[in-house]
Protein backbone atom coordinates (compact mmCIF):
# COMPACT_ATOMS: atom_id res chain seq x y z
CA UNK A 1 0.00 0.00 0.00
CA UNK A 2 1.71 3.58 -0.98
CA UNK A 3 3.07 5.15 2.03
CA UNK A 4 -0.11 8.13 1.96
CA UNK A 5 -2.91 5.55 2.08
CA UNK A 6 -1.27 3.62 4.90
CA UNK A 7 -1.23 6.71 6.80
CA UNK A 8 -4.75 7.72 6.17
CA UNK A 9 -5.50 4.72 6.81
CA UNK A 10 -3.83 4.41 10.22
CA UNK A 11 -4.46 8.32 11.21
CA UNK A 12 -8.24 7.17 10.85
CA UNK A 13 -8.55 4.20 11.66
CA UNK A 14 -5.88 4.28 14.83
CA UNK A 15 -7.41 5.26 18.26
CA UNK A 16 -6.05 8.77 18.65
CA UNK A 17 -6.25 9.73 22.41
CA UNK A 18 -6.50 13.40 21.51
CA UNK A 19 -9.81 13.11 19.56
CA UNK A 20 -11.49 12.67 23.21
CA UNK A 21 -9.29 15.54 24.39
CA UNK A 22 -9.14 18.31 22.19
CA UNK A 23 -12.36 20.30 21.72
CA UNK A 24 -13.66 19.91 18.17
CA UNK A 25 -11.80 16.66 17.82
CA UNK A 26 -14.95 14.55 17.64
CA UNK A 27 -15.46 13.13 14.77
CA UNK A 28 -16.51 9.74 12.90
CA UNK A 29 -12.97 8.31 12.95
CA UNK A 30 -13.29 8.88 17.08
CA UNK A 31 -16.72 6.36 16.87
CA UNK A 32 -14.61 4.08 14.96
CA UNK A 33 -11.09 4.19 16.53
CA UNK A 34 -11.81 1.99 19.76
CA UNK A 35 -12.44 -0.92 17.86
CA UNK A 36 -11.03 -0.32 14.55
CA UNK A 37 -7.30 0.10 15.60
CA UNK A 38 -7.27 -3.50 17.38
CA UNK A 39 -7.37 -5.05 13.37
CA UNK A 40 -4.14 -2.63 12.47
CA UNK A 41 -1.10 -3.58 12.89
CA UNK A 42 2.86 -2.22 12.43
CA UNK A 43 4.13 -4.68 9.79
CA UNK A 44 4.02 -8.32 9.33
CA UNK A 45 6.12 -9.48 12.91
CA UNK A 46 3.54 -7.21 14.83
CA UNK A 47 0.77 -8.90 13.08
CA UNK A 48 2.47 -12.56 13.38
CA UNK A 49 3.16 -12.51 17.02
CA UNK A 50 -0.75 -10.65 17.94
CA UNK A 51 -1.92 -13.77 15.27
CA UNK A 52 0.14 -16.57 17.86
CA UNK A 53 -0.94 -15.11 20.58
CA UNK A 54 -4.52 -14.77 19.84
CA UNK A 55 -4.30 -18.72 18.71
CA UNK A 56 -2.41 -19.56 21.95
CA UNK A 57 -5.04 -17.62 24.55
CA UNK A 58 -8.36 -17.87 22.65
CA UNK A 59 -8.93 -20.90 21.74
CA UNK A 60 -8.41 -22.14 25.17
CA UNK A 61 -10.77 -19.39 26.70
CA UNK A 62 -13.11 -20.07 23.97
CA UNK A 63 -13.40 -23.49 24.28
CA UNK A 64 -14.40 -22.46 28.03
CA UNK A 65 -16.94 -20.22 27.94
CA UNK A 66 -17.73 -20.51 23.43
CA UNK A 67 -16.23 -18.62 20.89
CA UNK A 68 -19.06 -15.39 21.08
CA UNK A 69 -18.19 -14.73 25.17
CA UNK A 70 -14.56 -14.80 23.70
CA UNK A 71 -15.20 -12.56 20.83
CA UNK A 72 -17.00 -10.06 23.22
CA UNK A 73 -14.27 -10.41 25.95
CA UNK A 74 -11.44 -9.68 23.22
CA UNK A 75 -13.04 -6.44 22.13
CA UNK A 76 -14.26 -5.76 24.62
CA UNK A 77 -10.66 -5.84 26.60
CA UNK A 78 -9.19 -3.59 23.27
CA UNK A 79 -11.35 -0.91 24.00
CA UNK A 80 -10.67 -1.07 27.51
CA UNK A 81 -6.80 -1.01 26.54
CA UNK A 82 -7.31 2.03 24.58
CA UNK A 83 -9.24 4.25 26.87
CA UNK A 84 -6.67 3.63 29.53
CA UNK A 85 -3.91 4.81 26.76
CA UNK A 86 -6.10 7.53 26.57
CA UNK A 87 -6.40 8.44 30.31
CA UNK A 88 -2.39 8.30 30.45
CA UNK A 89 -2.13 10.58 27.33
CA UNK A 90 -5.01 12.09 26.50
CA UNK A 91 -3.76 15.12 24.59
CA UNK A 92 -1.44 12.19 21.90
CA UNK A 93 -2.26 12.63 18.63
CA UNK A 94 0.29 9.19 17.67
CA UNK A 95 -2.26 6.87 16.47
CA UNK A 96 -2.37 3.51 18.92
CA UNK A 97 -2.46 0.09 16.61
CA UNK A 98 -2.91 -3.09 17.13
CA UNK A 99 -4.40 -6.19 19.04
CA UNK A 100 -2.43 -6.12 21.77
CA UNK A 101 -5.23 -4.78 24.36
CA UNK A 102 -7.29 -7.29 23.52
CA UNK A 103 -4.43 -10.39 22.95
CA UNK A 104 -3.33 -9.04 27.00
CA UNK A 105 -7.05 -9.44 27.86
CA UNK A 106 -7.59 -13.25 26.73
CA UNK A 107 -4.31 -13.76 28.70
CA UNK A 108 -5.75 -12.54 32.00
CA UNK A 109 -8.85 -14.92 31.01
CA UNK A 110 -6.42 -17.81 30.76
CA UNK A 111 -4.52 -16.55 34.26
CA UNK A 112 -8.19 -16.93 35.91
CA UNK A 113 -8.93 -20.41 34.18
CA UNK A 114 -5.45 -21.73 35.84
CA UNK A 115 -6.52 -20.06 38.89
CA UNK A 116 -9.90 -21.87 38.67
CA UNK A 117 -8.12 -25.27 38.08
CA UNK A 118 -5.68 -25.06 41.09
CA UNK A 119 -8.23 -23.69 43.25
CA UNK A 120 -7.31 -26.33 45.61
CA UNK A 121 -3.36 -24.88 45.64
CA UNK A 122 -4.18 -21.50 46.21
CA UNK A 123 -5.92 -19.98 43.15
CA UNK A 124 -6.03 -16.98 42.55
CA UNK A 125 -2.62 -16.04 44.73
CA UNK A 126 -0.64 -18.85 42.83
CA UNK A 127 -1.05 -16.61 39.67
CA UNK A 128 -0.68 -13.38 40.95
CA UNK A 129 3.08 -13.67 40.77
CA UNK A 130 2.74 -13.85 36.94
CA UNK A 131 0.42 -10.71 36.37
CA UNK A 132 2.70 -8.44 38.79
CA UNK A 133 5.38 -9.94 36.53
CA UNK A 134 3.54 -9.23 33.20
CA UNK A 135 2.64 -5.74 33.99
CA UNK A 136 6.08 -5.09 34.77
CA UNK A 137 7.04 -6.22 31.48
CA UNK A 138 4.40 -4.31 29.85
CA UNK A 139 5.66 -1.41 31.48
CA UNK A 140 9.50 -1.77 31.29
CA UNK A 141 8.75 -2.18 27.36
CA UNK A 142 6.28 1.08 27.03
CA UNK A 143 9.37 2.80 28.50
CA UNK A 144 12.45 1.29 26.74
CA UNK A 145 10.99 -0.30 23.35
CA UNK A 146 10.58 -3.93 22.13
CA UNK A 147 13.43 -5.97 22.35
CA UNK A 148 14.71 -6.53 18.80
CA UNK A 149 12.48 -3.77 16.99
CA UNK A 150 14.85 -0.82 17.00
CA UNK A 151 13.08 0.41 20.43
CA UNK A 152 9.90 0.43 18.68
CA UNK A 153 7.42 1.92 21.25
CA UNK A 154 5.01 -0.17 23.09
CA UNK A 155 1.43 1.13 24.11
CA UNK A 156 2.01 -0.25 27.59
CA UNK A 157 -1.04 1.06 29.38
CA UNK A 158 -3.21 -0.39 26.62
CA UNK A 159 -1.42 -3.78 27.16
CA UNK A 160 -2.09 -3.44 30.94
CA UNK A 161 -5.85 -1.91 30.29
CA UNK A 162 -6.72 -4.75 28.19
CA UNK A 163 -5.55 -7.31 30.78
CA UNK A 164 -6.79 -6.08 34.04
CA UNK A 165 -10.34 -6.21 33.43
CA UNK A 166 -10.40 -9.88 32.22
CA UNK A 167 -8.01 -10.67 35.13
CA UNK A 168 -10.46 -9.08 37.51
CA UNK A 169 -13.86 -9.49 35.77
CA UNK A 170 -13.59 -12.80 34.03
CA UNK A 171 -15.91 -14.81 36.12
CA UNK A 172 -18.78 -12.74 34.34
CA UNK A 173 -18.09 -13.90 31.02
CA UNK A 174 -18.11 -17.71 32.39
CA UNK A 175 -21.13 -17.32 34.86
CA UNK A 176 -23.80 -19.61 32.84
CA UNK A 177 -21.40 -20.97 30.45
CA UNK A 178 -22.01 -24.78 29.91
CA UNK A 179 -18.76 -25.13 28.47
CA UNK A 180 -16.15 -26.12 30.87
CA UNK A 181 -12.20 -26.80 30.25
CA UNK A 182 -10.62 -29.84 29.50
CA UNK A 183 -8.33 -31.23 32.15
Amino acid sequence: MPWRYEAWVVTHLGFVPARYSIPGALDWAAFAGPLSHQFLHGGVVHLLINMVMLAAFGSGVARTIGAGRMLILYFLCGVAGAFTHWFFYPESTIPVIGASGAISGLFGAVLRLIAAHRRIDGGFRRVLPVAIIWVGIAVLTGFTGMPGTGGAQVAWAAHIGGFVPALLFFDLFAAGSRRRPRP
